[in-house]
């Protein structure tokens, strides 16, 4: 058991206001890990606090100062990089070697990559007779998703950080130990008192406390996109900015010339990616109608290779999902998929075979899916794929542009200008071709109900500065 009791606030481990406390459920076997105490607006009015006093000396610290700090940040996680993948297998049922590569290291890779970026970063420009001065937002409240706990953190503190903001965190109370393991790291690193700050708790409490608050200057948010428009409407009342990265249902777009075979192995592997409990993943496969059949029999082909298994088992390849609520969403999912006439090809909603507890669920194949249906419209966040047939490239394009998310895809052909072309017609952030690799340099985020704002590299950077004028005489 992993008991947590105490918050971190101005520097300090402090009690909590309130003796109320969640139970953290370990994904691979459904039992109780551990407890993190359930904060609510006491516990974030005193970290508002923290962060608000601690403002005016973190941003006069030079940048190459707090490079430092973030250069220690990283250098502490990776101290500890086989207990955070271990800890966030537990929590999120991602495998464990996949779990060590991205789950410790994309983080620990951030803070490094943050520490460069805000050394070399150029906080003021002449223009004309003025100076434009680049300073920070603020006072920053990052609310965070369970799926990518400790990344998610590390995009939005490590840029908040680097540009001079203080930060009050509140992570996800289904995957939140491993911010506290950050907010050790934090504290032997130094970091002068309030400048980060941690508190977890529910949602309602906790969330809408540090939203509504007067002296957060900035909240960033992922998470549904539910809850990100619930965030705006209180954001609103005190003009606060906001920067949100909700959901997707993102199109791979497989065009007739490509390479079939290679196309739809790495749209199923990109699908189920942390049991499909990724806001890219490439859940909806568009296939031209001429090659359907030998498609919907690879994608099946692909998928009964990722057999659920202990995320704790260096074999497995495909983990549990998070939580029991999670299964139940998807497996409701499933049978919707079957009640509104899609043809299931693999999977289903019963539990897996080889498994007993846990959050299991089985890697499903829909084929003969209609652009209309629930499963093609809506983010399920489980390893279900739709097959969806199209006539020609305008329709491929209509298709994946059909639906309220834009945050990611993909486009497959041998002729590279010709996937560059249709890539430009998706209303989407993120476009990869022909299995393109992942830039942690490269703006991420998303078009219409997939939010606004971008995360990573020098445009996370920018997004918690504030530019200033100041017009000079002569």
């Amino acid at each position: 058991m992993i008991l947590r009791d105490k918050f971190f606030i101005n520097g300090q481990w402090v009690a909590p206001s309130s003796n109320e406390t969640i139970e953290v459920h370990n994904a691979g076997t459904g039992a109780v890990m551990g407890k993190v105490p359930a904060g609510g607006e006491k516990d974030i009015n005193a970290a508002v606090s923290a962060a608000h006093a601690a403002l005016e000396s973190w941003s006069a610290t030079s940048a190459e100062k707090r490079s430092e700090y973030l250069q220690k940040i990283s250098d502490g996680l990776k101290a500890r990089a086989a207990e955070l993948g271990s800890t966030i297998s537990q929590e999120v049922g991602m495998p464990i070697k996949m779990s060590a590569r991205m789950q410790a290291g994309l983080p620990i890779a951030n803070f490094a990559n943050y520490a460069k970026i805000g050394k070399d970063f150029k906080f003021e420009d002449r223009v004309g007779n003025s100076l434009v001065v680049r300073e920070p937002v603020g006072v920053v409240g990052a609310i965070t998703p369970w799926n990518y706990p400790l990344n998610q953190i590390a995009l939005k503190v490590a840029p908040a950080l680097a540009a001079g903001c203080t930060v009050v965190l509140k992570p996800s109370e289904i995957a939140p130990f491993n911010a506290f393991i950050l907010a050790e790291v934090v504290e032997a690193a130094g970091l002068p008192k309030g400048v980060f700050n941690l508190v977890t708790g529910y949602g309602p409490a906790a969330g809408e406390a540090l939203v509504k608050h007067a002296n957060v200057d900035m909240i960033s948010f992922t998470g549904s996109t539910r809850a990100g428009k619930r965030i705006s409407e209180i954001a609103a009342q005190t003009v606060k900015r906001v920067a949100l990265e909700l959901g997707g249902k993102s199109a791979s777009v497989i065009l007739e010339d490509a390479d079939l075979a290679a196309a739809v192995k790495t749209t199923v592997s990109y699908c189920y990616l942390n049991s499909g409990q990724t806001c890219t993943a490439l859940t909806r496969m568009l296939v031209p109608a001429s090659k359907y059949d030998e498609a919907a029999k690879l994608a099946v082909d692909a998928a009964r290779n990722f057999t659920p298994g202990d995320p704790l088992a260096e074999t497995t390849r495909l983990g549990p999902l998070s939580s029991q609520m999670q299964l139940d969403r998807v497996r409701d999912y499933i049978k919707k998929g079957v009640a509104e006439g899609a043809e299931l090809l693999t999977g289903g909603a019963d539990q897996p075979a080889g498994v007993a507890g846990g959050y299991f669920v089985k890697p499903t194949v829909f084929g003969k899916v209609k652009n209309s249906m629930t499963i093609a419209q809506e983010e399920i966040f489980g390893p279900v794929l739709s097959i969806i047939a199209y006539k020609d490239e305008d329709e491929a394009v209509r298709i994946a542009n059909d639906t309220p998310y834009g945050l990611a895809g993909a486009v497959w052909s041998v002729d590279e200008a010709r996937a560059q072309k249709v890539a430009r017609r998706i209303r989407a952030g993120q476009i990869d071709i022909n299995g393109g690799a992942f830039n942690m340099n490269a703006p991420f985020g998303g078009f219409k109900q997939s939010g606004h704002g971008r995360e990573a590299g020098v445009y996370g950077l920018e997004e918690f500065l504030e530019y200033k004028s100041l017009q000079l005489k002569g």
